[in-house]
Parts: structure tokens; sequence; C-alpha cells
């Protein structure tokens, strides 16, 4: 997304309704348009993709941006979690490095968008196998835990109060291109944002897609548990993978909101 900036020299004087008046020159007022939106030509017939989403939050990163002389701090926070936080995803999904390249799990994320607190990912599930697409979800995961474990606690003696969760949810389902395909729409993006907010829990997936009755690794067996939770603006009887652990600790008011399958 582009700023629409101005100066001096986009201004001219001239005489209106009997008065002297400061103008934006037309060329400039005629600039303001869809292409600050940086989607490129939006006429173009929209690309469906099957996609696994993820949306990553900040908890706690509002009352950050609050505190005293925030920009100091929060262009270091977020230089350090940008990049740190990319760099887990191509780790995550790293089996080996050669001189020739890099063996992977499973594909990188084809999309990537800042989300002023957050970032939406966008990994292309159509050629994956359902290992793969559950690696996805284990490797987030395991993201949120080593935020936790290790980003936070080192951007904290260079930051005041930063945030101290990193949430994340994920659902699978087609999303749609906008202009050239520099921006995505489409429900799993809406579900994945919604999970990332569900109570009491910092990771969650929607089941959809992801096989789990079929899938026998050692995330879904030791460490996930099903439940039906209602989904705001989606439905009321959304079935969400939860981490065990999570659950189990929940506050009462938090815990009964989720029902058994």
């Amino acid at each position: 997304m582009s700023t629409f900036k101005t100066n001096e020299a986009d201004f001219t004087t001239a005489e209106v309704d009997g008065k002297n008046r400061k103008l934006l020159l037309a060329k400039k007022y005629d600039s303001f348009d869809t292409s600050l939106l940086n989607l490129g030509d939006i006429t173009q017939p929209s690309l469906t993709t099957d996609a696994i989403a993820a949306v990553f939050d900040l908890e706690g990163f509002t009352n950050f941006c609050k505190q005293l002389e925030p920009h100091l701090s929060v262009p270091l926070f977020l230089n350090q979690f940008l990049n740190w936080l990319l760099s887990q995803i191509k780790e995550e999904m790293t089996v080996k490095k050669a001189d020739e390249g890099v063996l992977m799990y499973c594909p990188l994320p084809f999309f990537v968008k800042f989300m002023g607190d957050g970032l939406l990912v966008l990994w292309d599930a159509s050629t994956m196998s359902d290992i793969a697409r559950m690696n996805v979800t284990a490797s987030m995961c395991q993201i949120c835990r080593n935020y936790e474990a290790k980003f936070f606690t080192t951007v904290a003696k260079r930051v005041v109060d930063p945030p101290p969760v990193l949430r994340c949810g994920l659902a699978r389902g087609n999303v749609y291109s906008v202009g050239n395909g520099n921006d995505f729409v489409g429900s799993s993006i809406n579900m994945a944002a919604r999970l990332q907010k569900l109570p009491g829990a910092s990771f969650s997936f929607n089941i959809r897609g992801f096989h789990l009755n079929e899938n026998k690794s050692d995330f879904v067996k030791k460490y996930i548990v099903v439940k039906r939770i209602a989904v705001r603006g989606i439905g009321d009887n959304e079935l969400v993978a939860l981490l065990s652990k999570e659950f189990d600790v929940m506050k009462a008011k938090e815990k009964s909101q989720f029902r058994d399958p």
C-alpha cells in the first residue's frame, strides 16, 4: 500500500469566489485512485488457489505501541520480529541444506502480508500431500512456542514490554486473487483470523481438509484435541483442533465455550 503525500509543488494559488485560495493541482488530485492500493490491474479476473492460510497476531501489540516514545521502540521490535518470523518459517520448512540447494518438508508460502499487528501467510495446498499439510500446521505451532521460549526473552532485553504471546490460527480453503495477485481474499483467511482470537488458545486450526482421522503423526496423536465451537461470523459448530495442554489449563469460562465433537 502506498501513501498519498503532498508538498508545496502540488499546490497553486488562484482566485476562487473572489478570494485567493490555495488549490491542490488537478494532476495531484487525480492521482488519488486505486493505484495507491498496489493491487495492479483490478479488472483482472480472479484466480483460485487451494490454500492454507495462517494468520499470526501479536497479543498486546496495541498496548506496546502506547508506551513512552513508541517511535523508538516499535520499529526496532518490528524489524527484529519480522526478520525472525520469516526466518523461522524457512527453517521450519527445511529438511537439509546442501551446496546445490535446500531440501524442503513442504513448499514455502507464496504470499506474505503485514497487517499492522501480525502477518497473513498463504501456502499453495493443491500439490501438497496430507503429511506436508500437517507439517505446515505443526511448524506454525512450533513457531508460536519458539516466540515465547526464545524470541521474547531476547527482544525483551532491547525494548520495554514487548508483546508476550504470538498467536496463530490456520484454515484450509480456496483463496481468490485480487488484481495481479498482489492480494487475496477468501473464507479460509477469515477463518484463520477468527481462530487466532479463540479464548485461551494461542494456536488452533480448522480441521477441514487436514484428514486428522487418517493422520498418524506424533503432532496429532500427542498434542492435539478437537473441539466444537461457535466461530463469530462463520458458524456455530466449527470443528477446531487445539493444543491439548492449552485446553486443559483454560479457565472454566473459556473452556465452557468448547464442546465435544
